[in-house]
């Protein structure tokens, strides 16, 4: 009854964050506005001569004033340095200044220090960025009083069952990110597609407080953000703005990513992402055990059988209006993954607690 407890809790958060998805509104501007906003784009990275091309041709066809934005790329000591020729755009290659124990926050750091625009909008060497991306968060920016920017990021399409479970992962995370949002929780946000003022970022001290954590640039930015001045804080839901990322080639690569993202929850402000972190890692707990217990004759088939379909169908519910926003990416392997899924994050989980994690050529220890 315990487990099932945890599974009932579990159960109306999840509907709530669904109710919350709902609540934010697409957003829809008017093509005839003339743009206004000027911003830098800020672009870490590391060893990506064959991601970085790719993304800079994504930005060259931006249907936005070439004058109102420029690129950083923050180069964090690769091992061949990249060269960019020819651009249609103002771009500058800058090396990162080290002095925390984060290499993406100080590169990002770095990066302001040589901003002149209103807006910072940061994104991943790996990534491609939609033509009205920046025609999007101008138009938002102008009719919102705001002054930092979460925005949707999805994976690009393939084929794999390793692409599937990281699609299917990944809309789980925008789900309840964009449904936090929506019941005034917002405690999420990803580093590929966030946007906040020059002036805003420094009036909060920029990473201070967080930099002995390797990750987190943007979370930590977000959470610290929202403590201190909420309204300053809206989530673009806009099928315009979607940053598109690329899945990992290789489980081991896949899960210590992800050993990465977890490692930082316990270091959370927001008591609701934490909460909702323990939570989580208590339904997939709940759900080996319960496959435990049907092995060792403890549960009969039927009693797990019940959990396993009302655990999946509560989480379909936030997976297929995560998907509907998205762009109704076929769900294929949905029922492996959902079984799969987990014992790979409890690993995850547990993994995180103790273990070290190589990311970037570097290792990392929490």
């Amino acid at each position: 009854m315990f487990l099932y407890g945890i599974l009932i809790l579990y159960s109306f958060v999840i509907l709530w964050l669904a109710h919350g998805f709902k609540k934010v509104p697409v957003y829809k501007f008017d093509f005839a506005e003339t743009p206004k906003t000027t911003f830098t784009i800020v672009v870490p990275f590391r060893n990506e001569t064959q991601n970085l091309p790719l993304l800079l041709e994504s930005i060259s066809r931006l249907n936005y004033p070439t004058e109102l934005f420029e690129v950083i790329l923050v180069d964090d000591d690769s091992d061949e340095k990249f060269q960019y020729f020819n651009s249609t755009f103002h771009i500058r290659i800058i090396n990162t200044t080290r002095t925390s124990n984060s290499p993406k926050k100080d590169a990002i750091s770095t990066a302001i220090s040589h901003v002149k625009t209103d807006w910072i909008l940061t994104t991943d060497a790996d990534c491609l960025v939609p033509k009205h991306w920046l025609a999007t968060f101008d138009s938002f920016i102008r009719e919102h009083n705001v002054e930092m920017i979460a925005a949707p990021v999805n994976y690009q399409n393939t084929s794999s069952f390793l692409a599937h479970f990281q699609q299917l992962d990944l809309m789980s995370l925008q789900g309840a990110t964009i449904g936090s949002f929506g019941i005034g929780k917002g405690f999420m946000c990803n580093g590929a597609n966030f946007a906040y003022t020059k002036s805003f970022f420094e009036s909060l001290k920029g990473f201070a407080g967080n930099t002995k954590i390797a990750s987190g640039d943007d979370v930590f930015l977000l959470q610290k953000a929202i403590e201190e001045s909420p309204q300053k804080v809206a989530y673009l839901k806009s099928k315009l703005a979607i940053v598109l990322t690329q899945p990992t080639s290789f489980w081991h690569e896949l899960f210590f990513q992800r050993v990465r993202w977890a490692a930082k929850t316990g270091s959370y402000q927001s008591l609701f992402g934490k909460s909702l972190g323990l939570l989580v890692f208590a339904v997939n707990l709940s759900f080996i055990l319960g496959f435990v217990f049907l092995l060792c004759g403890i549960w009969s088939f039927l009693t797990f059988e019940l959990f396993v379909v009302l655990k999946f169908a509560i989480d379909f519910i936030l997976l297929y209006t995560t998907n509907r926003f998205l762009g109704n990416v076929r769900m294929s392997n949905w029922l492996l993954s959902s079984l799969w899924y987990p014992f790979f994050s409890v690993a995850v989980a547990l993994y995180s607690l103790f273990g070290t994690y190589e990311w970037k050529g570097r290792r990392f220890k929490y």
